[in-house]
C-alpha cells in the first residue's frame, strides 16, 4: 500500500497546475445561483458559533480555561474543525460529484480529494482571515506563534486528506458511507472537544482529558488554541505531536492504499 500511496502522491503532483485549476471551479461552483452568493460561508458557521454561545456562555455560564471570553476560546478550537469536517464530507462524495472525470482513462482520479481539499483550503483560509479580525476587535495584539497556524493547517489537511481518500473510495461501493460520514462528524465536534472542555467542570475524571487526547483532532483543536491564545508552540507537545502525526501517516497510507486497489473498478461502478 505504501508504493501505491507514494504513486498517487506523485500522479497529483505532476497534474498540480490542473488540480488548482479544478480546485478554483469547484469554490466558484458551490454558489452559482445562490442569492447570497459568498456570504452563505459565513451565515451557517457564524450561525453554528452563535448558538454554542448563547448555549454555553449565557446559559450555562461556562468560562473557559484560558482567562478571556469563552467567544475567544471557542472560535479557535471550532474553525478547524470546520475545515476537517467540510473537507471530510465532501471528499466523501467526490467521486460520484465528478463520476464524468473518473471514467476518463487519462485523468488522475486520485486528484478528486485533492481538489476538494484545496477548495475548503481556500474557505479556511478566510475563516482565519476573520478569526485574526475577531482577535483584533478583541484587543488581542498579534503574537508570534499566531505564524504556526500554518503548520496546524498543514497537520488538518493531511489528517483530512487520509479520511478522505478512504471514504471517497468505499462510498463508492457503500453509498451508506456518506451517512455514516455525517454521524460520527456529529460525535466528533463533541469529542474533540471544542465547546467545552474538561477543566471546565471540576468533577471531571482526570483520566477523562487523556481519553480525549485519543482523537486526533484534540491536537489540532489544542493546536490552534495554543496558537492564539496561549502562545505555546507545537514542540512544546512533543509525545501528542508523534502520537498524531503516527496516527495521520499510518491512515493516510492506508487511505491511498484502499484507494489505489479500487481504482480500477470507480468506472465500472459509477
Amino acid at each position: 500500500m505504501l508504493k501505491s500511496a507514494l504513486g498517487s502522491i506523485r500522479g497529483v503532483v505532476g497534474k498540480r497546475r490542473l488540480v488548482w485549476d479544478l480546485a478554483k471551479a469547484d469554490f466558484r461552483k458551490r454558489f452559482v445561483g445562490s442569492y447570497f452568493g459568498v456570504a452563505w460561508l459565513f451565515i451557517q458557521p457564524m450561525a453554528t458559533i452563535l448558538v454554542y454561545f448563547c448555549v454555553f456562555q449565557l446559559g450555562m455560564k461556562s468560562s473557559p480555561p484560558v482567562g478571556g471570553p469563552y467567544v475567544l476560546w471557542l472560535i479557535p478550537g471550532i474553525v478547524p474543525w470546520f475545515f476537517v469536517s467540510e473537507t471530510v464530507s465532501l471528499c466523501t462524495n467526490c467521486l460520484p460529484e465528478y463520476h464524468y472525470l473518473v471514467k476518463k482513462v487519462v485523468f488522475p482520479v486520485e486528484a478528486l480529494p485533492v481538489i476538494k481539499w484545496a477548495s475548503c483550503l481556500m474557505v479556511h483560509g478566510i475563516f482565519l482571515g476573520v478569526m485574526m479580525v475577531v482577535f483584533l476587535l478583541y484587543g488581542r495584539w498579534p503574537m508570534l506563534s499566531w505564524v504556526q497556524v500554518v503548520y496546524y493547517a498543514l497537520a488538518a489537511s493531511a489528517f483530512s486528506l487520509a479520511v478522505g481518500y478512504l471514504t471517497s473510495a468505499v462510498q463508492v461501493f457503500f453509498k451508506d458511507m456518506a451517512q455514516v460520514v455525517g454521524i460520527c462528524l456529529q460525535f466528533g465536534i463533541w469529542l474533540a472537544p471544542i465547546m467545552w472542555s474538561p477543566a471546565m467542570f471540576p468533577g471531571a475524571p482526570a483520566w477523562l482529558d487523556q481519553v480525549l487526547k485519543i482523537n486526533p483532532v484534540y491536537y489540532l483543536v489544542a493546536g490552534y488554541r495554543d496558537s492564539f491564545l496561549t502562545g505555546d508552540w507545537f514542540w512544546e507537545r512533543p509525545m501528542l505531536t508523534l502520537y498524531f502525526w503516527a496516527v495521520t501517516m499510518a491512515l493516510f497510507a492506508f487511505g491511498v492504499g484502499v484507494f489505489g486497489k479500487l481504482r480500477p473498478h470507480f468506472s465500472d461502478v459509477l
